[in-house]
């Protein structure tokens, strides 16, 4: 009897054991709020995830940079201490001219323009971030950028002096060549460094706007739609190789599906963020012909430089680019 009952206990402790085994809890850490319809996308991927996978792989949502901040994700999954996170690409322009192509000013400024850029450029960023030890799961673009400002701004002269906001090398960049006053600020840090007197202008989208409360500080925003950034949702390789193969295929099945609901989110999200903005007193400018101008010459500038930068791999994304 005794062995029966050993033999029986041990059956249930395997069986508890395999079943925790298959368990695999992953972290992904996200720099934005839970009302950023990233981390809103981020939050189905995760439950698709789960359901997909049979409960086999847990992913637990760290936002609002509350588990590592936006300029330390990308390294934290590159190391395994994150085993998936969520990463804006230009953050990491001055590593590689890769994660700059689509902060480029005025290459593609629509979503239609946007997504055909992503598929030129997604073969090259595949390939590099496969040489740092990642896979690119998805990538969802912000909506259309503009500019922040309570100052009058017709043309580009008129942004010299600002203190600018500048959260990657590309707005850095673009602060140098107007001449205004660069400040590194994240987003999680934005709303306290518009209430100080750190900052008093920026460019991002209508989202950033609303997400951040911008319009208790400014009350005008000029829609340039300069460019369309994306976030990217990386995953470490070993960590994705460790996975069995049909935990693997509901991963890769969930990131497609967050990417068509991602790109279709943002351009209904962008319309509502906008009016949101105007229900809390800010106006939305057109910009002028002349501040088009100074900022597509500004575009050009770095797109020369970018192409310098990228070499022949930098050629052929433009190319294939403007083929489709």
């Amino acid at each position: 009897m005794y062995k029966k009952i050993s033999l029986l206990t041990g059956s249930i402790v395997l069986a508890f054991s395999a079943g925790a085994q298959a368990q695999t809890k992953w972290d992904l850490p996200s720099a934005y709020p839970a009302s950023n319809f990233h981390v809103e996308n981020l939050t189905t991927f995760i439950k698709d995830v789960d359901s997909l996978s049979q409960g086999k792989l847990k992913i637990t949502l760290h936002n609002n940079a509350s588990l590592y901040k936006a300029p330390e994700i990308k390294r934290a999954v590159q190391g395994n201490q994150a085993q998936i996170g969520e990463i804006l690409l230009t953050n990491f322009a001055n590593e590689d001219p890769i994660y700059e192509l689509d902060g480029l000013p005025f290459l593609a400024t629509g979503y239609d323009a946007s997504f055909k850029l992503y598929q030129a450029q997604k073969p090259f960023l595949e390939k590099k971030l496969a040489s740092q030890g990642m896979t690119l799961l998805y990538a969802v673009a912000w909506p259309p950028q503009g500019i922040f400002a309570n100052k009058d701004i017709k043309q580009i002269n008129d942004m010299k002096g600002l203190k600018w906001r500048a959260y990657s090398p590309v707005t850095a960049k673009i602060a140098e060549l107007v001449g205004a006053q660069p400040v590194t600020v994240q987003q999680a840090e934005l709303a306290q460094a518009l209430a100080t007197g750190v900052i008093d202008s920026y460019m991002s989208s209508a989202s950033t706007g609303y997400d951040t409360k911008t319009y208790e500080y400014i009350k005008k925003f000029y829609d340039t739609q300069a460019w369309l950034p994306k976030n990217a949702i990386i995953v470490n390789k070993k960590a994705f190789d460790a996975l069995d193969p049909a935990t693997q295929e509901a991963l890769k099945k969930a990131a497609a599906q967050a990417e068509e609901r991602g790109w279709k989110l943002s351009q209904e999200k962008n319309k509502w963020y906008q009016a949101e903005l105007a229900k809390n007193g800010m106006e939305t400018i057109q910009p002028t012909v002349e501040l088009k101008e100074g900022l597509s010459v500004i575009g050009k500038r770095m797109l020369e430089d970018w192409l310098k930068k990228a070499g022949a791999d930098g050629q052929a994304m433009i190319d294939a680019y403007k083929k489709q």
